[in-house]
């Protein structure tokens, strides 16, 4: 006993490993990883890289997200080499239509619609839609829709829906068609679904969209913010972060806005729309100049008419009348051009044309854009065209139209406020020019002045209330007719016996 007892207190000898022992475990570790890797082959996400720009890129334009621009670039000469040896990958195609089209909305160049259709076309060749060529499909109502033809891409989105109704990438789609449509439950009923079946940065942003026309700003502004924080890319983080200095602009915040628009473009510098917003911000805070820059690079950027509208209507308002006229010129060969490369640019060029030039041209050119989208934008175009035209009881109508489904538009609301003046109307044009007022100021730096004139020279109403509700003699209580007196009923008499 005593001797066991010392050999349990005596330590064990360390082990030691000689070189044959090393040699032996290192075969038996190789042997075990290779029977696991035969039992489960390794897989592509098992890769510990991170994806390549191309892989970035196809990855974004997939789920309709923002992608930088280098990772465009080397996803189109990827999958152009690759077309070039393998012409018959619809799959490919596809891709690349959808990579041409961010080009287009990245770079404001219609020019690359063309060739997004071609490579949509292409690849709907090699699989047809019947056979349920999804990818092409979405990306054709996608392409529609950065045209404004909403008609064409609610139809695309609807034959989506209908081969694939669990197919979350047709309704970001219909959403957008549904909106330019004018189909505003439409739209929510597509967002909601949407919602359901991926949450995430598309969902959000299409939320935000669909809250904003409804006149809800807080949600919208909550959605949007839930978006900035689905972001995963530097290009995702600041498109969202663009869109809530949009958000903040129109709520008459432009310091706000000028924070969201500077931060957008730290995260992403080529996010050249939010450098169109800054310039806009920069103008209501008083800084022309700076304004006048930034809206100059902007367009060096993405030269959309839009842009060149409010760069003209900037340098108005600054004495610069010269320059004005080339920007509006530049407007103008901007529109053709898109309108040679398939986009409706109509409501801007009919907001241009009642503004500055041919009014009755205005109306022709956005009556027929009412024919097909009946949206409040279009819907408030028209108003206004028809009230510099002179017809200001059927610009009412459409005045009407735009301000009452509930997007807060100080524009829209300036526009309706100056019909209802000419038609006599103060109380109600003292309203919408105070609405106007109240919803952002700095709307614009020719018609917000504008407002503020015409707030101040409609009288306010007089003191105590309208004249015709007012009483004519001092109050006296009306003698009421007296209650008759209820006639007692005879109590009945028990019979005898």
């Amino acid at each position: 006993m005593d001797r066991i007892d010392e050999e349990s207190q005596t330590p064990a000898p360390p082990v030691t490993f000689t070189g044959r022992k090393t040699l032996v475990a290192a075969a038996v570790a190789v042997v075990l990883i290779a029977g696991a890797l035969l039992i489960r082959p390794a897989r592509t996400d098992d890769d510990a890289r991170p994806p390549r720009p191309s892989e970035r890129a196809a990855s974004a334009v997939g789920m309709g997200a923002p992608a930088a621009v280098v990772d465009l670039r080397a996803l189109v000469t990827d999958r152009e080499k690759w077309l070039a040896a393998h012409p018959d990958d619809e799959a490919s195609w596809a891709v690349l239509g959808s990579a041409y089209l961010e080009q287009a909305r990245r770079t404001a160049d219609s020019g690359w619609f063309p060739r997004a259709e071609t490579a949509l076309k292409r690849s709907l060749e090699a699989r047809p839609a019947e056979k349920g060529n999804l990818d092409a499909m979405t990306a054709m109502g996608a392409l529609a829709n950065a045209r404004r033809d909403f008609g064409t891409a609610r139809k695309w989105g609807e034959l989506v829906r209908a081969q694939a109704p669990k197919r979350w990438t047709a309704y970001p789609v219909l959403v957008d068609a549904y909106t330019g449509l004018g189909d505003y439950k439409g739209a929510q009923k597509a967002m909601e679904l949407l919602m359901e079946m991926r949450p995430g940065l598309v969902a959000y942003v299409r939320a935000s969209q669909v809250y904003r026309d409804r006149g809800w700003r807080e949600d919208a502004v909550m959605a949007m913010e839930h978006a900035a924080g689905a972001a995963k890319a530097p290009a995702e983080k600041a498109y969202a972060l663009f869109r809530l200095g949009e958000l903040s602009w129109e709520r008459g915040d432009p310091a706000e806005a000028l924070r969201q628009y500077e931060g957008a473009l730290r995260t992403d510098p080529a996010q050249a729309e939010a450098l169109g917003g800054r310039a806009r911000a920069l103008a209501a805070l008083g800084r022309g100049g700076e304004a006048v820059r930034d809206y100059r690079m902007a367009l060096g950027r993405t030269p959309v008419p839009q842009l060149a509208r409010e760069l003209g209507e900037l340098l108005d308002s600054l004495g610069r009348g010269q320059e004005a006229r080339a920007q509006y010129g530049t407007l103008a060969t901007m529109a053709a051009r898109d309108g040679r490369n398939g986009v409706d640019d109509d409501v801007v060029l009919g907001l241009y044309e009642a503004d500055h030039g041919d009014a009755t041209a205005a109306v022709r050119r956005l009556s027929q854009e009412w024919s097909r989208h009946k949206s409040v934008q279009v819907a408030d175009a028209l108003g206004w065209a028809l009230h510099q035209a002179g017809e200001d009881e059927a610009a009412l109508e459409y005045a009407k139209k735009a301000t009452e489904p509930g997007l807060r538009s100080a524009e829209f609301s300036f526009h309706r406020a100056m019909i209802e003046r000419g038609l006599g109307d103060e109380a109600a044009a003292r309203r919408h020019l105070e609405e106007a007022m109240r919803t952002n100021p700095y709307f614009s730096p020719l018609r917000g002045p504008l407002a503020k004139e015409a707030l101040a020279a409609i009288a306010a109403p007089p003191p105590g209330g309208p004249e015709n509700i007012r009483p004519t003699a001092p109050w006296v209580e009306p003698e009421l007719p007296k209650a008759a007196k209820p006639t007692p009923t005879p109590t009945p008499k028990p019979s005898g016996r």
